[in-house]
C-alpha cells in the first residue's frame, strides 16, 4: 500500500475514533505538503467542518494528536495551518521502504489482474511513409499500452492499416504512368518513401492539369466536364463572379471561399489523371487481376518500409488489421438496427441514425446504393475485435479531428446494446506542428519519420561531441549512444505534453542536457551509474543512522510515489504524467547530489544509505523511462 493510501486510511480511522462518525478513506483529501511548510503530507480539513461542526484548527489539532500518538511507526509530528493538517512521516518508514525496494527491478509494477484492454494506434495509409504525426500517435499508443500492462492489465496492441481507397490509387496510377518499371531497389529507397514520392507526383500532376482546366474555364471552355458537371461549373462561376472581387462583407467573403473550394474540388475530380485514378478504384473494388497485382506489389514495398521504421522507433503490434479486409464489415448491424428501431431508412433507400437527442445530428450508416461508410466499417471491426479478444476496454489512439466520429461510434454501439460499447475509449490527442506551421501531405511538406529520427540522432551526436565526455567510447558504442539519446529526446519531447494539447516540435530544443528533456533524465541515470561503478557492492544489511537529511527525505518521498504515479498515468491514459515525474526525480537527485557526497559521506552508515538511494533512483528512472519507450545509457 502506498504511503498516501496509508495516510488516508489512518486519517479515516482517526475520524471514526475521535468523533464516532463513519469515514471513508477514499473521501480523505491528501496532498504533498508545500515546501514552505513543515511536514510531508497534508490532510485537507474543509470537507469535515460541516459534518463535525468544529473549526478547522480544532479538527486538525485533535486529529493530529490522535494520529501521532496512535501511529508512532508512521507519524512523528504534526502542525495545523488554517484548514490544513501537515503530517511528518517517520524516517524509519522511508528507510524501510529503501531497504526493501532499492534493488527491485519490478518497481512501479502492479500484480496481474483479469482486466483486458485493447489499444489501437498508428493507423498509417499505404500511400506514404510514416510522418511526425504518426510518431506522436505511435509513441502515445505504445506507451499507454505499456503503462496499462504495468498496472496489471492484459493488453493487446493493434493497428489498422488504411490500405484501400482513392489515396492508394493515386500512388498506383502515378507509378503506372511515370514509373517506367522502377522499384525501391533500383532507386535505392525505402519502399514507403518510394511509394510516397509517387503520391506527391500524382498530386503535382493534378495541380498542373487543374491549372490548365481553370484557364479553359476562364475562356468559357467546359469541354473537360460531363454535361451534368458543365452546368455545375457554370453555376459556380456565375455565383463567384456575382459576389465580385472582394465581396461586400465577411459573409460574402465566406460564401465566396466555399464556392471557390467547391469549384476547385470539381476541377480536381475532372482532371485526366483523377479520372484514371477513380477508374482504378472501381477496378480494384471489382477485383480486376492486373490492378490487384499492382496493389499487392506496391503495398508490399510500403510494408517493408513500415516494418523498418517500426523496428527503429521501437513500436510493435500483437495484431494488424487491414481496411481492405474490414471495409465490408458492419453491414449486418444495419438490418439489426432497423429491426430495433435504432436506425431508419429514408425514401432514397439510405439508412440513418438520429442522434439529435444526444446533442449530435443525423448520421448516415448505409448509402442508398447499399455501400458502407466509415462508421459502418468501424462498427463491424469493433465487433470483430471483441470476438477475438473480449476486452473490458478498447482504446482508440486517434487525433482530435475524429472526436465527433468516435462519439458517434460509441453511441451507436450503446444503442445497439453491444456488451463492449461502454468500454470504447477515445484517446484524443492534438496535432503536432513545426515552428514553420502545419504539415500537408498533398504538398509534400510532411516531415518523414525516418528523416526526423536521422536528424535527431545527428543533433545528439553534435551535442554529445561538444561535451567532450565520450573520448573513451569506440565507434560502435558511440553509434548506439547517439541513437539512444536522439530517439529518447524525440520520444520524451512528444510524450511530455498532455495528449489533449496541440504542440509545436522543435528538434534543437528537445536535446538540451539541462532542460525538461529526455537527455537530461538520461544523463542523470548515467551519472548515478558512474557513482555506483566506483562503489563496492551495496550491502543488504539493515542501515542504522542518526536521521534523514532534508534532501535525502525529499528524494525518498518522491521515489515512494512511483507506483501511484504509474496508476494515475494508466487511469488518465496519459504518459506525460510519467515524463513529468521522471524529470522531477532526476532534478531532485541532482539537487541532492550537489549538496551531499555519496562516496565521501559523513559516515559509513550514511554512505551505505546513499548508495541504496542512488540505486533506487536509477531503477526508478530506468523503469519510468522504459514505460515511455526510452532507453537510458549506463554512461554518457
Amino acid at each position: 500500500m502506498s504511503l498516501v493510501a496509508q495516510v488516508k486510511e489512518a486519517t479515516a480511522k482517526a475520524i471514526e475514533q475521535v468523533y464516532q462518525v463513519s469515514a471513508n478513506a477514499n473521501d480523505v483529501l491528501v496532498n504533498q505538503t508545500k515546501p514552505e511548510f513543515e511536514g510531508d503530507y497534508t490532510v485537507v480539513l474543509f470537507a469535515l467542518i460541516k459534518q463535525l461542526r468544529k473549526a478547522p484548527e480544532q479538527i486538525g489539532q485533535e486529529l493530529g494528536e490522535y494520529l501521532v500518538n496512535n501511529n508512532k511507526e508512521l507519524f512523528t509530528a504534526f502542525n495545523v495551518i488554517k484548514g490544513f493538517l501537515n503530517l511528518t512521516v517517520a524516517d524509519n518508514f522511508y528507510t524501510d521502504f529503501l531497504s526493501k525496494d532499492y534493488n527491485n527491478a519490478y518497481l512501479g509494477h502492479s500484480p496481474k489482474s483479469s482486466t483486458k484492454v485493447m489499444v489501437e494506434y498508428s493507423s498509417p495509409n499505404t500511400n506514404k511513409p510514416l510522418h511526425l504525426g504518426h510518431l506522436r500517435n505511435n509513441f502515445l499508443g505504445w506507451s499507454v499500452a505499456e503503462i496499462l500492462k504495468a498496472t496489471g492489465n492484459e493488453v493487446m496492441k493493434t493497428c489498422i492499416v488504411n490500405d484501400r481507397g482513392i489515396h492508394i490509387c493515386k500512388s498506383m496510377i502515378a507509378w503506372q504512368l511515370f514509373g517506367n518499371g522502377e522499384t525501391p531497389e533500383s532507386r535505392g529507397m525505402k519502399g514507403d518513401h518510394f511509394v510516397g514520392d509517387y503520391y506527391v507526383r500524382c498530386e503535382n500532376q493534378i495541380k498542373a492539369e487543374a491549372s490548365t482546366i481553370s484557364q479553359k474555364i476562364s475562356n468559357k471552355d467546359f469541354t473537360d466536364f460531363k454535361e451534368i458537371d458543365k452546368q455545375k461549373v457554370n453555376q459556380l462561376v456565375e455565383k463567384i463572379n456575382a459576389i465580385g472581387e472582394n465581396g461586400k462583407n465577411e459573409k460574402d467573403k465566406e460564401k465566396k471561399a466555399k464556392l471557390e473550394d467547391e469549384l476547385k474540388d470539381l476541377i480536381r475530380a475532372n482532371t485526366p489523371i483523377m479520372k484514371k485514378t477513380q477508374q482504378m478504384l472501381v477496378d480494384w473494388e471489382a477485383g480486376k487481376p492486373e490492378v490487384m497485382e499492382l496493389w499487392n506489389k506496391m503495398n508490399g514495398w510500403v510494408y517493408e518500409g513500415f516494418d523498418e521504421t517500426y523496428k527503429r522507433i521501437g513500436s510493435d503490434f500483437d495484431k494488424t488489421y487491414y481496411e481492405s479486409q474490414t471495409y465490408l464489415l458492419g453491414r449486418q448491424f444495419v438490418e439489426q438496427g432497423l429491426e430495433q428501431g435504432v436506425f431508419f431508412r429514408k425514401d432514397d433507400g439510405s439508412v440513418w441514425i438520429d442522434l439529435t437527442a444526444d446533442g449530435l445530428d443525423e448520421k448516415l450508416v448505409l448509402r442508398k446504393d447499399g455501400t458502407s461508410v466509415y462508421i459502418t466499417q468501424d462498427l463491424g471491426l469493433a465487433d470483430q475485435k471483441y470476438n477475438e479478444f473480449p476486452y473490458d476496454q478498447s482504446v482508440y489512439v486517434i487525433g482530435d479531428e475524429q472526436n465527433y466520429h468516435m462519439k458517434v461510434l460509441k453511441l451507436i454501439l450503446q444503442k445497439l446494446g453491444k456488451p463492449y460499447a461502454d468500454g470504447i475509449y477515445h484517446l484524443s490527442y492534438g496535432m503536432v506542428e513545426l515552428p514553420s506551421g502545419r504539415m500537408k501531405s498533398r504538398e509534400g511538406t510532411v516531415v518523414d519519420a525516418d528523416d526526423l529520427v536521422d536528424e535527431m540522432v545527428a543533433i545528439a551526436a553534435k551535442h554529445t561531441q561538444e561535451s567532450g565526455k565520450v573520448k573513451d567510447f569506440n565507434e560502435e558504442e558511440l553509434k548506439e549512444l547517439y541513437d539512444i539519446i536522439g530517439l529518447g529526446a524525440l520520444k520524451f519531447f512528444l510524450l511530455r505534453v498532455d495528449p489533449k494539447k496541440k504542440m509545436v516540435f522543435n528538434p534543437e530544443e528537445s536535446i538540451d542536457f539541462h532542460g525538461f528533456t529526455g537527455p537530461f533524465v538520461q544523463y542523470t541515470h548515467a551519472r548515478i551509474k558512474s557513482i555506483l561503478r566506483k562503489a563496492e557492492p551495496i550491502s543488504n544489511a539493515p542501515i542504522s543512522f542518526n536521521g534523514l537529511m532534508k534532501l535525502e527525505k525529499e528524494l525518498l518521498l518522491l521515489l515512494e510515489q512511483f507506483g501511484t504515479v504509474v496508476k494515475e498515468a494508466a487511469e488518465e491514459h496519459n504518459p506525460s504524467v510519467i515524463a513529468v515525474y521522471a524529470f522531477n526525480v532526476a532534478k531532485t537527485f541532482n539537487t541532492f547530489y550537489t549538496e551531499h557526497s555519496v562516496m565521501n559521506a559523513e559516515s559509513e552508515e550514511k554512505k551505505a544509505l546513499r548508495l541504496q538511494l542512488c540505486q533506487l533512483t536509477a531503477t526508478t528512472i530506468k523503469n519510468s523511462m522504459a514505460l515511455l519507450g526510452i532507453r537510458v545509457p549506463e554512461r554518457m
